[in-house]
């Protein structure tokens, strides 16, 4: 083995004894000491935006804040709806909208989501990785999430966050209310990767310190 093939070899290993290492080191505890608690928000379009922004109505506001709404290239409705649910509040307005690309859009082919969910990831990194590395701070103290497949790309640049040894927000999947009997595909994908991972029906739950049945929160 010549000395390339033998630093290949140990770069890779020790990516994958990190990755092993923050996969096992999840965050259990979600709370915050911290009077206040920056939020971002994925508005996954539709129905998705509709649950999410309910059930932010059960969050107070003055403490969770600043908020940052990331919703999906061409998704005008969840940023529209994201500023009238704002401008509605009783609290003075401390968000922003920022914009990334669909990993994968309506009716789009199966065999090109690979290239449009790495256009959607490597948008992600800028703006989720490159720029809080700037700044020396993480964008969020806090991410939820509750589907469609755009949230996995922004996932996976929280994932990238904490390999690379950044500081990353705490992240929580909702489960949609729609989802009675099984999981959606995003949901299945990042149960076991999230830092807490929530469902709406009892049915839907298994044994796991992470997981959580709240009943309804829209």
């Amino acid at each position: 083995m010549n000395s390339g093939t033998l630093f290949c070899f140990s770069l890779g290993l020790l990516l994958i004894i990190r990755i092993i290492s923050v996969l096992l080191s999840r965050r259990k505890h979600i709370g915050t000491t911290h009077p206040t608690c920056r939020v971002a928000v994925f508005l996954g379009s539709g129905g998705h935006t509709s649950e999410m922004l309910q059930m932010m109505k059960g969050l107070d506001l003055e403490r969770y804040e600043p908020r940052l709404y990331i919703v999906s290239e061409g998704d005008q409705f969840s940023a529209e709806k994201a500023a009238e649910f704002e401008t509605g509040s009783s609290f003075p307005e401390a968000f922003s909208v920022t914009t990334i690309p669909r990993a994968r859009k309506v009716l789009q082919p199966i065999w090109t989501v690979p290239f449009t969910a790495s256009i959607s990831f490597f948008i992600c990194v800028k703006e989720f990785t490159l720029k809080p590395w700037l700044q020396g701070k993480p964008f969020a103290d806090l991410l939820l999430l509750n589907g469609p497949g755009t949230c996995i790309p922004l996932f996976a640049t929280v994932f990238l966050n904490r390999v690379l040894g950044m500081q990353s927000p705490r992240v929580i999947y909702i489960e949609s209310f729609t989802r009675v009997k099984t999981l959606s595909l995003s949901g299945r994908i990042l149960r076991p990767l999230v830092d807490r991972f929530v469902v709406q029906w009892p049915n839907l739950t298994r044994k796991g310190e992470k997981e959580r049945y709240s009943g309804w929160l829209i």
